[in-house]
């Protein structure tokens, strides 16, 4: 009897625990993935439009998060038809062998008050690296639609484009710089049980 006490108990806490976890989506029509890159002597800037993927909240521990998400490489977006088309060539990002970049957590740190350092592996081009996004929560509250419940959150990280293999033609090499800054925007409603 004292066992399957000690049984229902164990049980109980982990409903409980599980209740505080909450899954939301990334809405792709209120989230962007936007980076930039100096060319010649300032910096261009742009953003890929399609962001889709999934946040496993634990809004007790934050730290016990996770995400994945896929930006889609054919929604680059950088006011020029002709550069868009460009950068979704083999020259570049190679859209039509590889028309997604993923990132898929494995630890989130806290660094301050809402704020994160959420490790994981960036897969762009068919190369994948760990890197660290510099992530801040920026909140969860109520959506327009009723019942609906949203969660906002920004993201920011540096990393090399040479080491994805995005070099782009040779001619550009001293016109592109190689270090590339992301900034993320996500909206996530949380998905019903």
């Amino acid at each position: 009897m004292k066992r399957l006490l000690a049984l229902l108990a164990v049980l109980s806490l982990a409903a409980a625990v599980r209740a505080d976890v909450e899954t939301y989506s990334i809405d792709p029509v209120h989230s962007s993935a936007g980076f930039s890159v100096r060319h010649m002597l300032s910096k261009f800037s742009s953003s890929f439009t399609k962001t889709t993927g999934t946040i496993t909240v634990d809004r007790a521990n934050l730290e016990n998060s996770s995400v994945e998400a896929a930006v889609e490489i054919a929604s680059i977006s950088t006011a020029n038809p002709d550069r868009d088309k460009h950068l979704q060539t083999p020259d570049f990002f190679d859209a039509a062998k590889f028309p997604a970049m993923t990132f898929k957590s494995k630890a989130w740190k806290k660094t301050g008050e809402g704020t994160f350092d959420v490790t994981g592996d960036l897969t762009i081009k068919g190369v994948t690296k760990e890197v660290v996004l510099k992530v801040t929560s920026l909140g969860f509250g109520p959506g327009m639609r009723p019942g609906s419940q949203l969660s906002g959150w920004e993201a920011t990280t540096v990393i090399k484009k040479s080491d994805f293999g995005v070099n782009g033609p040779a001619m550009l090499g001293k016109v592109l710089g190689d270090d590339v800054t992301i900034d993320i925007s996500i909206e996530a409603g949380l998905k019903k049980a």
